[in-house]
């Protein structure tokens, strides 16, 4: 289907971006604004899998957008596009659940390699795994034929990136993990942005997980060079 929806009011910009989509194969459904983007993911009942969304637009803005496209689904890949002045927005964007972000100005080239990367990484998320159905560390369980979390029976809600964040660590329990090994597993090695969107997504995930993210029990800081899942036995106190 590879259907993405678009969501910038430059026009020079937003024609720009659909150009080279539509180039790379990709049906794109194109706005100017925060609220013909709502009206239009709510139109089409959802049936997107990626939004491209611009983060300071007039009326409702690109963060906006974002909350509550990600209250309507978990699986949706989206991918803020930002100035470079608007550093904590994108720490802002990351950390209310999108999954990447795209510097202004950017090449025709980058602009599709990471479309790409969140394209390929949907459609497996989407797909049942083989082999391994269950992956159990103290009170987490995740079944990965129905890509739930639960900890202690309570279903938690994690979106993509931390959905493979988590499955990642505890395929690795114990492990110290640097941070281009989750860079690489989680967002494939064709992304070639920072590996601050690592840290960021650490800890929306840990506020997810954790009792008190702020002395976190499971994702342990490896100072220096990455993370490491400790597993606890499933009566730790």
């Amino acid at each position: 289907m590879k259907r993405l929806l678009v969501c910038e009011d430059e026009d020079t910009i937003r024609e720009f971006v659909v150009i080279n989509l539509k180039r790379a194969g990709y049906d794109v459904v194109d706005v100017n604004n925060g609220e013909a983007a709502l009206r239009v993911f709510e139109q089409e009942n959802g049936n997107f899998d990626i939004a491209l969304l611009d983060i300071m637009m007039p009326g409702i803005d690109g963060i906006t957008v974002l909350k509550r496209l990600r209250e309507k689904s978990k699986t949706l890949g989206i991918i803020m596009l930002s100035a470079k002045s608007q550093e904590m927005d994108k720490v802002n964007a990351l950390m209310n659940e999108a999954d990447d972000y795209i510097t202004k100005p950017f090449a025709p080239s980058e602009l599709t390699v990471r479309v790409d990367a969140l394209y390929r990484r949907v459609i497996m998320n989407s797909m049942n795994s083989e082999g391994v159905k269950m992956l159990e560390s103290g009170p987490f369980v995740i079944n990965l034929d129905g890509r739930t979390v639960t900890k202690n029976g309570e279903p938690i809600e994690l979106t993509d990136v931390e959905y493979k964040i988590l499955t990642y660590f505890l395929k690795n329990k114990n492990t110290a993990l640097d941070r281009a090994s989750i860079l690489a597993n989680v967002w494939s090695d064709s992304y070639y942005g920072d590996n601050k969107i690592v840290d960021v997504n650490i800890r929306r995930l840990r506020m997810k997980i954790e009792d008190d993210p702020s002395e976190p029990r499971y994702i342990m800081t490896i100072w220096g060079y990455g993370y490491k899942w400790e597993e606890k036995p499933e009566n730790h106190r």
